[in-house]
């Protein structure tokens, strides 16, 4: 070893980003283990290389003891004292030991190890980089595909884009620029793997920040995705400034903003809706475009389910082509939608109920004491 080890770490460091502390460690431990191998030594041995001249010097370590059991581990008391009068029983004494030959052998032995290292501490530094980008967008470059994947090159790692994170509606081909919702990053044997797709509804939720500023610093908020990748998406947003109309904000001057999204999601329909408090109000919006009547609640289940009813000409806009629409509003309020037609229902007029029963209840008051038992007899 010499100074060109210490210019090849300090090379290393600049242009691999790798410390030339953790290449030494590893160089250290590298050549512990040659030197035991190569010299059939079973002793407590230390490594130390010099950074500064680039010298390797092999050290055995004896512990002191009052008796000596084993030459290679151990040292008497008295010849340690020989040394150094300061010595005590259980110090440690470090021999040198460096073979003539060693550095040659060295070199040969610790390089497959040194590698393995620097390739760890590498792919540390490219977990550490992109493991802070899940649950983010990234733009990337399609480089190439198989029968499972299709792998995107992000920069200093080739992600992957599984089958079911493929859009239905969409052709992948070399070197096309996508934009794609990191989902997970792992930390792995073969090193760091960056999985990520393009039909995760976080990749709207960030198109969508890329695009409204209010949605981006938290004035206009996502209440809710409820996503088809590839056909269509409902997105229900509030504002959390009274003069600031969330679903205007959202869709931007004649539709800009929301039409910006769509293009980069291949033709992605996209329906923004606001979110209410009200159940009724949400699902009634959640089904837009169709109009809605009336909403009922099914509190008898306690399984958030309710009948919708909307006008007879507008049945099959609510429920939408192969249900889709209705699908997507259960999926965005969290309640199962039963929709009919208006014509299918029977309604009640609530004030002219409550005005019968007032009127009941006038009359049974009214009655004379024999008349009044007599329509309790009756009714009994």
């Amino acid at each position: 070893m010499s100074k060109e080890m210490i210019e090849a770490l300090d090379a290393l460091e600049t242009e691999k980003g790798v410390k030339k502390e953790v290449v030494i460690d590893a160089l250290e431990d590298a050549l512990a283990s040659a030197y035991k191998r190569n010299y059939n030594q079973a002793q407590n041995v230390d490594v130390e290389f010099d950074a500064k001249k680039g010298d390797i010097h092999v050290y055995a370590v004896k512990e002191v003891t009052e008796e000596v059991f084993d030459s290679r581990l151990e040292v008497s008391l008295k010849e340690a004292l020989s040394i150094n009068k300061a010595y005590e029983v259980g110090d440690n004494i470090k021999f040198e030991v460096t073979p003539k030959d060693f550095g040659r052998i060295a070199a040969q032995t610790a390089k497959q190890v040194i590698m393995q290292r620097v390739r760890e501490a590498e792919r540390g530094i490219i977990y550490d980089e992109y493991s802070q980008y899940e649950n983010e967008i990234m733009t990337g470059e399609v480089e190439r595909r198989d029968n499972k994947f299709i792998y995107v090159n992000l920069g200093k790692i080739e992600a992957v884009l599984g089958r079911q994170d493929q859009m239905p509606n969409e052709q992948y081909e070399p070197h096309d620029r996508i934009k794609v919702f990191v989902t997970k990053v792992e930390n792995t044997s073969k090193g760091p793997q960056v999985f990520v797709s393009r039909t995760n509804p976080g990749l709207v939720k960030r198109l969508f920040e890329q695009e409204v500023p209010e949605i981006f610093d938290g004035t206009v908020e996502i209440a809710g995705i409820a996503r088809e990748a590839g056909d269509r998406t409902k997105i229900a947003v509030r504002s959390t400034n009274p003069s600031v109309d969330p679903v205007g904000t959202t869709v931007g001057p004649r539709g800009a903003r929301v039409q910006a999204v769509v293009n980069e999601l291949s033709g992605e329909n996209m329906d923004v809706v606001q979110f209410e408090e009200d159940p009724v109000d949400y699902i009634a919006n959640a089904l837009n475009p169709a109009q809605v009547i009336a909403v009922q609640f099914n509190d008898e289940d306690n399984d958030r389910s309710c009948t919708v009813i909307v006008p007879d000409h507008q049945l099959s806009l609510a429920i939408g082509k192969k249900g889709q629409n209705a699908r997507l509003a259960a999926k965005l309020t969290g309640y199962k939608i039963d929709i009919k037609a208006e014509s299918d229902v029977e309604f009640v007029d609530d004030e002219e109920l409550e005005e019968n029963d007032e009127a009941l209840e006038e009359a049974t008051v009214d009655l004379p004491d024999d008349d009044q038992a007599a329509s309790d007899s009756a009714a009994e």
